[in-house]
């Protein structure tokens, strides 16, 4: 297995970090596999990969490029450079660091992703960077801009979770929950980041980064001695977008807005949770939690900073009884994938 080595000034300043890149590498691995793992991406999946396998068509040397870099157990490192943490930056500014790797770096690190020799075309072409910086230019402007307001509320509602997770039960916790089964807190400030051999990697200086992105995929990456980066997979109940649908009987008693709340709160959520699932808007949410409350079919509870909301046991068997429509458990996923 792979570990880190966590030193305890790295664990203290880590953080969560949201990304556009990270979130287009997540979907350009999506686009590439050609397979999706919960409803609204596989909606998203029929809308772009027909335009996705036409642009890559037009351009034989790209296509060529996406699947080098794209390697079965490792990512080229300039297609997963770390963000910098310091600030939430745009997907403009974060793929410059894709642009300014070297050519010859560029063949090298597809060495690694592709486990041996670098084919022709690749080995002798000048501007692999480059043209992996438009095609990533692509998937984010065709496929993730149109909707990233909602992906961002979703990462942030994520963000609020592991955040109540970590306050409850402290890092070991958090981090067993990034990807689970392949990576767990091993103590020792030993952290296990996926199942493969690799030799074990002193972090103890630096920043740790966490970040989330919406497809179900992850993989790690790092700068030298500076920033070492998680990039996990969202929980499937707030990845898929569409969430669970409120049965028919239910909406009829409570209201279609009502119900898509409550069906929903399975699993402990926000209020900020809850807007970026349900598309409704603060105030609708919050009316929809009062009468729920007062009616004893949810109860709240702090989490660290978070008010969080879930079925009481009458809660949970109003919606039992008509079906439970919870989605599965959450799911989990550079240089290796986690």
């Amino acid at each position: 297995m792979g570990w880190w080595q966590i030193g305890t000034d790295t664990l203290a300043g880590s953080g969560f970090v949201l990304s556009p890149l990270a979130e287009t590498v997540a979907s350009l691995k999506t686009l590439h596999a050609g397979a999706a793992t919960h409803p609204g991406e596989r909606g998203w999946l029929v809308r772009h990969l027909p335009a996705y396998r036409e642009r890559l068509a037009a351009e034989p040397l790209d296509a060529l490029l996406v699947r080098a870099a794209i390697g079965p157990t490792w990512n080229a490192d300039f297609l997963t450079p770390t963000p910098l943490g310091d600030r939430e930056r745009s997907f403009e500014e974060e793929v410059e660091a894709v642009r300014a790797t070297g050519p010859a770096d560029a063949v090298d690190q597809l060495a690694v992703a592709v486990g041996g020799p670098v084919p022709e075309p690749l080995r002798s072409a000048r501007d692999l960077p480059e043209r992996l910086a438009g095609v990533l230019g692509w998937v984010w402007r065709e496929t993730v801009r149109p909707e990233w307001a909602r992906r961002r509320r979703i990462l942030e509602a994520d963000v609020v979770a592991r955040t109540a997770l970590l306050s409850r039960g402290g890092w070991a916790s958090a981090l067993d929950e990034l990807c689970p089964g392949k990576m767990r807190w091993l103590g020792d400030g030993r952290l296990q980041v996926n199942t493969r051999d690799y030799p074990p990697r002193s972090v103890d200086r630096g920043r740790l980064l966490l970040v989330p992105v919406t497809p179900a995929t992850g993989w790690v990456s790092w700068d030298e001695t500076e920033r070492y980066a998680i990039v996990y997979a969202c929980s499937g109940v707030l990845a898929d977008a569409a969430g669970p649908t409120a049965p028919e009987a239910l909406g009829t008693l409570l209201g279609p807005a009502r119900a898509g709340v409550l069906v929903r709160l399975g699993s402990p959520l926000s209020t900020s949770q809850l807007v970026a699932l349900t598309g409704q808007g603060l105030g609708s949410v919050g009316r929809h939690l009062k009468v729920l409350l007062d009616a004893g079919l949810v109860r709240r509870g702090r989490a660290g900073r978070s008010v969080l909301y879930e079925w009481t046991e009458a809660g949970a068997v109003l919606v039992a009884a008509q079906g439970d429509p919870r989605p599965g458990a959450p799911r989990g996923g550079g240089r290796s994938l986690c």
